[in-house]
């Protein structure tokens, strides 16, 4: 708890929401390695880290990939571009979506919401579009502008996991 604590005030990231992912990722293992190849407790890939002049032998240290974790949700948050009124539940499932689907799989989807006079800045939304694009239907019916996301189910299932993790832990 003390580390989750330390780079959550150190990064401006809830410390307890650390801790939900952590336990999503890695069940709190710091030497998982998934067949994907993403390192540590909170499951970081290795291209990732390089984003941040992090080795992936560095990933293994504990503090390290908080740390990289941590930087990535912070990147990830400024990065999308929410209005002013989104609420927090709505960037946090939304930033969390973006941390384990891809930050362009979760752009697209908001661009795509948009497009079809949705609000990108709502995960009730949003999610709707994620199990869209996951039919070869509707792709089809885009024409080529939008690519297939099969792995939409698992995205929306880990936001769910994380984010009662998450309630569980603020009401402990």
């Amino acid at each position: 708890d003390s580390m989750f604590r330390e780079m959550g005030d150190r990064y401006g990231i809830d410390w307890l929401l650390l801790s939900a992912i952590a336990s999503a990722e890695s069940k709190f293992v710091p030497d998982a390695v998934s067949k994907a190849g993403a390192i540590g407790l909170m499951q970081v890939m290795p291209s990732v880290a390089r984003q941040f002049d992090v080795t992936s032998e560095e990933l293994a240290n504990p503090e390290t990939n908080i740390t990289v974790s941590a930087k990535l949700l912070k990147k990830i948050d400024h990065t999308i571009g929410f209005s002013d009124e989104v609420s927090a539940y709505d960037r946090m499932a939304i930033v969390l979506a973006a941390y384990n689907g891809g930050v362009g799989r979760i752009g697209q989807a908001r661009r795509l919401l948009q497009s079809e006079g949705g609000n990108p800045d709502s995960w009730e939304e949003l999610s709707q579009t994620l199990r869209l694009m996951a039919d070869a239907d509707y792709i089809a019916s885009k024409g080529g502008s939008v690519r297939k996301f099969g792995g939409s189910g698992q995205t929306l299932a880990y936001v769910a996991q994380v984010i009662g993790r998450y309630n569980v832990y603020c009401k402990a």
